[in-house]
């Protein structure tokens, strides 16, 4: 069984159609990404998925319970963490958590167990018994999350879980996460961190203007655009002039400056870094790093976009 299902799922807001008739299926056990620009319908698509917003058409089941018709038995099988953070600030973080577990309709002995089992592994036991309203942002995504698997969930939505986040909570989060997958929990993330997707999600889907655009591995979608392959190269002096002489190397379509890198685009990276070393020899200049790069998710996902776009434009006045 599919731990979610979507069949033409549709979302109106009057002549507005955010999510235009998608269709796409979640493995159990899966890491699954959705991916999109601002918006594509990403927070209206999880919204329908988790019963909080009824679709115009088509349907979503989970774990085989439609959420329209069967609300109550598909929530028994979820959690979620929704993009701002949901826990009461008057509660401490052993209420919230008991709250949250009494909500799911466990009972007391379970909601203790679970309490301090999610303390520990959220590294919150120190702050067990004080008052969300004080916490970090960081902290209160954990408690968030953590409310979230309070009923230990088959699956989990997550919307823009690590947004905001400092690099240490960030990467906590993520750990988590893997650990929660490699468990066997399902796990639906929406994100505009490309590189989270990338590194996390066995496959992603790539929403634009509503409509589905991909659904695929992130391996896989890098491939479509193979052509897309590029040198990374720093050097001692990046001059306008150098970077000028640079992008007029042989092959090089396009380039761009990335922090203290600069990134020549080609199809043929042996000839572009070819002619790097020379020049740099030429004009006695060191290289500082100098890497052959593959096609990106973030450039997957900028080219299937563009694309969609004009797809969706052709044929316009």
């Amino acid at each position: 069984m599919n731990a979610i299902s979507v069949n033409n799922l549709t979302r109106d807001y009057g002549t507005l159609r955010a999510v235009d008739h998608i269709s796409f299926e979640v493995e159990s056990g899966e890491f699954f990404g959705f991916l999109g620009p601002n918006g594509a319908g990403k927070t209206t698509t999880i919204r329908m998925l988790t019963g909080l917003s009824e679709p115009s058409e088509g349907t979503a089941s989970i774990m085989g319970c439609d959420i329209t018709r069967d609300a109550f038995h598909a929530k028994e099988h979820f959690g979620i963490v929704p993009e701002v953070s949901n826990i009461y600030e008057d509660l401490s973080a052993w209420n919230n958590l008991m709250f949250a577990g009494e909500l799911y309709g466990l009972s007391q002995p379970e909601r203790t167990r679970r309490a301090r089992e999610l303390l520990e592994i959220f590294d919150l036991t120190g702050f067990r018994d004080k008052k969300a309203q004080g916490f970090s942002k960081g902290m209160r995504r954990k408690l968030t999350l953590a409310m979230a698997l309070i009923h230990e969930p088959e699956i989990l939505f997550l919307d823009e879980p690590t947004s905001g986040l400092d690099v240490q909570s960030s990467l906590l989060l993520k750990e988590i996460l893997s650990r929660l997958n490699r468990e066997g929990t399902t796990i639906f993330l929406t994100t505009h961190m490309l590189e989270e997707a990338n590194t996390l999600c066995n496959r992603v889907a790539i929403i634009v203007k509503g409509r589905l655009a991909a659904v695929d591995a992130p391996e896989k979608l890098k491939k479509t655009i193979q052509t897309t392959q590029s040198v990374e190269v720093s050097l001692d002096s990046m001059t306008s002039q150098v970077t000028a002489d640079l992008t007029a190397i042989k092959t090089v379509t396009s380039s761009r400056h990335e922090g203290d890198k600069f990134r020549l685009f080609t199809p043929d990276p042996a000839v572009v870094a070819t002619a790097i070393f020379e020049y740099a020899q030429a004009h006695r200049l060191k290289i500082i790093s100098i890497n052959t790069v593959g096609p990106s998710l973030e450039d997957a996902f900028l080219s299937i976009v563009q694309r969609q776009g004009d797809s969706r434009t052709e044929g316009r006045p």
